[in-house]
């Protein structure tokens, strides 16, 4: 079952929803918008410049054509009805967890740079996530640390 599986929270109230969450927790700028594969959110806050992409279901995506057992063709109004029912599962997503790390950071369990440092926009455009994902393949992870911060090779 998805998070939010059954919510009837439309769209554009979690939109609005993150919106005034960010301006509550100190973000300064704020911008939304959205194609039909993605929305956007952007925000800066604590002079960082941060960057969700949330991608978009497909209406057409096999999930929406079928019956969950796949034995049965969705009419329009069934396939719409579903379509828009991930459409809000995927905004209270986006909502609950930019609230949730906004919350961490007030609380003092973590920093703000900690828990965006993916969205973070670099001065070019791109976030940090997309400049370090890709070279992620080339990585070779070492030994696990123990508790007190020391390699295994260092006893």
């Amino acid at each position: 079952m998805n998070y939010a599986s059954n919510t009837e929270v439309p769209v554009e109230r979690s939109r609005a929803e993150i919106e005034t969450t960010l301006r509550r927790f100190g973000a300064d700028q704020f911008v939304s918008g959205w194609d039909s594969e993605q929305a956007v959110i952007g925000f800066r806050c604590r002079n960082r410049a941060v960057r969700f992409i949330l991608p978009l279901s497909n209406p057409h995506d096999k999930r929406f054509l079928f019956t969950p057992g796949g034995r049965r063709r969705l009419n329009d109004q069934e396939r719409l009805k579903r379509w828009e029912q991930a459409c809000r599962e995927n905004w209270r997503a986006l909502s609950a967890v930019i609230k949730a790390k906004l919350v961490a950071v007030q609380a003092g369990i973590t920093q703000f740079e900690q828990q965006f440092l993916a969205h973070i926009v670099l001065n070019g455009g791109e976030t940090i996530g997309e400049h370090i994902l890709p070279k992620l393949d080339d990585y070779k992870p070492g030994q696990l640390l123990i508790a007190c911060g020391k390699d295994k090779s260092e006893e």
